[in-house]
């Protein structure tokens, strides 16, 4: 008789937008193995840093409890001006792995309407260039008009004097990857998270549905491992093993 599969409690939480952060390496472990971006370690300051292989991108992870945890700043190139994106700390990691995934994706990006998928799922008009989720916590408003792009705000709420997280990109930003991000923020499906992970915004039942489930622990441990191969394969041939990028000197300011 096999012995039995030992298994771990989880969590699948919707909508995604109030799921809490989840786990970083959920962004930053694919970006260096399969993406080759190279890392700066400073053992004594609590953040990551990441460069892409061509050093135009740089990712900050670090504590802020006055403003966004994530940064990333892209460098300008023949044809576009310099940009940012930046993601506050409760963030879901799914979401913004899906606008880093669609930032190394090797292949020709197609040109994407940032409001079409949250429009195809119920989401209704803001203001006068916005977007509101259906329970009316998620917010999408673009300062730009058609003719001239500006920057792009993601904001969620659990009313009037308590933003949850937000997310902000600089005017410049690729519109196909702000719209990967809220193709990812329109998605309905539940996002899990273990009891020391979650860190749930709210509890409320009308707010979140929470659905426990035994997981097989080895589907656990295994599920980073496999998307880290899984963006692995879309290059030609196996990601390069960078040099650790040494970490900037430390300033007193922060970029935002």
């Amino acid at each position: 008789m096999p012995p039995p599969t030992e298994s771990v409690e989880v969590e699948f939480i919707t909508p995604r937008h109030l799921a809490g952060g989840g786990d970083p390496a959920w962004v930053t472990v694919p970006l260096h193995r399969a993406c080759g971006w190279s890392y700066g370690h400073d053992p004594l300051m609590p953040r990551v840093l990441l460069s892409s292989p061509d050093q135009k991108a740089l990712l900050r992870l670090e504590p802020d409890p006055d403003g966004q945890w994530w940064t990333l700043q892209h460098a300008p190139e023949p044809d576009r001006s310099a940009w940012y994106a930046s993601f506050g700390a409760r963030t879901p990691v799914e979401i913004i792995a899906a606008f880093t995934d669609a930032l190394t994706d090797p292949a020709p990006a197609a040109a994407a309407d940032p409001y079409k998928t949250l429009q195809q799922v119920g989401w209704s008009p803001y203001g006068e260039c916005g977007l509101v989720s259906p329970d009316n916590k998620a917010y999408v408003e673009s300062l730009g008009t058609p003719k001239a792009p500006g920057a792009w705000f993601v904001t969620v709420t659990l009313g009037l004097q308590k933003q949850v997280w937000q997310a902000r990109f600089g005017e410049h930003t690729p519109a196909h990857l702000v719209a990967a991000f809220t193709a990812a923020l329109a998605d309905p499906s539940p996002v899990p998270r273990t009891d020391s992970l979650h860190g749930l915004v709210a509890h409320d039942p009308n707010l979140i549905a929470r659905t426990r489930r035994e997981v097989p622990a080895v589907q656990v441990a295994t599920a980073l491992e496999e998307r880290v191969r899984s963006l692995a394969g879309r290059r030609a041939g196996p990601p390069a093993c960078p040099s650790p990028l040494r970490p900037p000197p430390a300033t007193n300011g922060r970029s935002r």
